[in-house]
């Protein structure tokens, strides 16, 4: 993977336009956990997972991928 781009839930991030990273939080309606993602032109993405481990790994691992950009 480019070292730009962040592939998560078939969805390819470009690095560079993140603006902004929420903590892990509940979702609504028993959905499980989520975190959202804000892009420069207050575009949103919000990954959901089934446990809260696996939303925490995958936000642990956006933010390497952009201390590393």
């Amino acid at each position: 993977m480019a070292g730009g781009v962040y592939e998560i839930q078939g969805y390819a991030i470009v690095l560079d336009k993140v603006a902004f990273l929420t903590r892990v939080f509940k979702a609504e309606d028993n959905e499980g956990f989520q975190f959202n993602i804000r892009f420069s032109g207050d575009l949103r993405l919000t990954p959901k997972f089934p446990t809260r481990h696996e939303a925490d790994l995958q936000r642990s691992l956006l933010i390497n991928a952009l201390n590393e950009k």
